[in-house]
């Protein structure tokens, strides 16, 4: 039971991983006619193409970057609920969009995928996050700023509310490697010069 349990998470990871690295905001850009790697922050996810392609592709990068997340669990979820399967397959759907197999392993901050993974694992530690979010970005207009805000304070609401270690580690790893992305927001949150989000 062991081994053919060790199977079907590698084979499910793989093939989340796969899915994740689909890099959809380059895609949608250059449907749009532009590489958005060499247009406004360089950032493949949805707050570049927003800015640089449009309200319209930046909603739909973020549902698709939201899905690829949201859809391997589901599925790892259905398949075998009483596992911590559902955990590992969200992590290797997220690091497909952070380290695509198709972009030479790089990607995107993987912020949206993460919502996509956390919205299946846990909806109410996403909702708790998605609070902070929403109230650093209104307030201060940086969404680099909730987005690490919110990562960093994932692993402690998926503790208060699950507290399993598998749920744990996978998302004290999702949350590291968001606020590692956003080191160079970071800097500019810092410095001053970070960009404010325009509706």
């Amino acid at each position: 039971m062991t081994a053919q349990f060790d199977m079907m998470l590698a084979a499910a990871c793989a093939a989340a991983y796969l899915l994740g690295s689909i890099p959809t905001g380059l895609l949608l850009g250059k449907a749009c006619g532009i590489d958005v790697r060499h247009e406004g922050s360089g950032n493949i996810g949805a707050t570049n193409l927003y800015r640089t392609a449009g309200r319209k592709v930046g909603v739909l990068t973020l549902i698709g970057d939201c899905l690829k997340g949201l859809a391997p669990v589901l599925a790892a979820h259905y398949y075998a609920p009483a596992t911590d399967l559902a955990a590992w397959v969200g992590l290797a759907a997220f690091c497909g969009h952070v380290f695509s197999v198709f972009l030479r392993f790089k990607g995107g901050k993987g912020v949206a995928t993460a919502l996509g993974v956390f919205l299946a694992l846990s909806p109410l530690a996403v909702a708790i996050a998605l609070a902070v979010f929403l109230v650093l970005v209104l307030k201060w207009r940086y969404v680099s700023l909730g987005s690490v805000a919110a990562a960093a304070v994932m692993p402690l609401a998926v503790y208060v509310l699950h507290g399993g270690r598998a749920m744990l580690l996978v998302t004290g790893i999702v949350a590291a490697i968001v606020i590692v992305r956003h080191r160079a927001n970071i800097k500019r949150l810092v410095d001053g010069t970070e960009s404010k989000f325009k509706a």
